[in-house]
């Protein structure tokens, strides 16, 4: 979930990712998870988001925007740099990933199973 400030809409939050805020917290399905106060206009602070619903939260300082979740079963990010690799690019040649360092980067992964 793409953010320009750190207040997330509970509706925007429901229909992006699944979780309803709740009077008992941020549920889905089954799971409901408390959250400390929210804000006066019902929004929700998306750092507690991300460390109760186990989010990563990675901010891009510099384009002013944050990226919520997904969800990761406790799993989450502790940051946002990949692992070096190198693929086949479409001309045949070879691409590796730290060559485009300090440029963003969009990778699409596709399988066939």
């Amino acid at each position: 979930m793409i953010l320009t400030s750190l207040d997330v809409d509970p509706g925007e939050l429901e229909r992006r990712t699944g979780w309803a805020i709740k009077p008992q917290g941020a549920c889905k399905d089954v799971r409901c998870v408390p959250l400390p106060d929210r804000l006066p206009d019902g929004r929700v602070d998306a750092r507690v988001l991300s460390e109760r619903l186990g989010m990563p939260l990675v901010h891009d300082e510099e384009a002013g925007l944050y990226a919520l979740g997904p969800e990761s079963g406790g799993r989450a990010l502790t940051s946002a740099e990949a692992t070096d690799f190198t693929l086949p690019d479409w001309q045949d040649g070879e691409l590796t990933l730290s060559e485009l360092r300090g440029q963003k980067v969009l990778l699409i992964c596709w399988a066939s199973w």
